[in-house]
C-alpha cells in the first residue's frame, strides 16, 4: 500500500479545496490538496512539496490529524492541518481545475466529494477545535 498525504490548509475560519481535473485520478471531485509521499520523503515535506506544487501555496505543516485508507485500498492516506503562510492561488491546470476556500459548513453541503473526505469534515476536523 502507498502512503499518501491529504494537506488540510487553513486559512482563518476556511479550508482550502481543489476541484481534481478531468484527467486524472478522481476527476471532477472536490477534496483537499494531495499526493503521494515520494521515497525518502518525510510527510512534512510532502505536504509543503504537494501545495507548492498543486495550488502555488507556501503552508506551513502543523501536525498529523488522521488516517486512513482509500475507497479503492490503494493508498494509506495521512491527513495534515496545514497553514496557509504565503502565495496567490495559482493552479497547476494538469492536476487542478478549480478552487475554493471554504468552511466546514459549505463543505459538508458540497455535491461530488469523496465519502471518507466527508467523514473527516463532519466529524474529525471538529473534534480538533474543542
Amino acid at each position: 500500500m502507498l502512503d499518501a498525504v491529504i494537506a488540510v490548509i487553513t486559512k482563518g475560519e476556511k479550508v482550502l479545496l481543489i476541484q481534481r481535473a478531468p484527467g486524472i485520478r478522481g476527476g471532477g471531485h472536490w477534496a483537499p490538496v494531495s499526493g503521494e509521499v515520494e521515497p525518502g520523503e518525510s510527510q512534512e515535506t510532502a505536504v509543503a512539496r504537494e501545495a507548492m506544487e498543486e495550488v502555488g501555496l507556501r503552508v506551513r505543516p502543523i501536525r498529523k490529524v488522521w488516517e486512513n485508507i482509500s475507497t479503492r485500498g490503494t493508498f494509506r492516506l495521512h491527513w495534515w492541518i496545514a497553514e496557509y503562510v504565503a502565495g496567490e492561488l495559482a493552479l497547476n491546470a494538469a492536476e487542478v481545475s478549480d478552487a475554493r476556500w471554504l468552511t466546514v459548513e459549505e463543505i459538508c453541503r458540497l455535491d461530488g466529494t469523496f465519502e471518507g473526505d466527508r467523514e473527516f469534515y463532519r466529524q474529525i476536523l471538529p473534534s480538533l477545535a474543542s
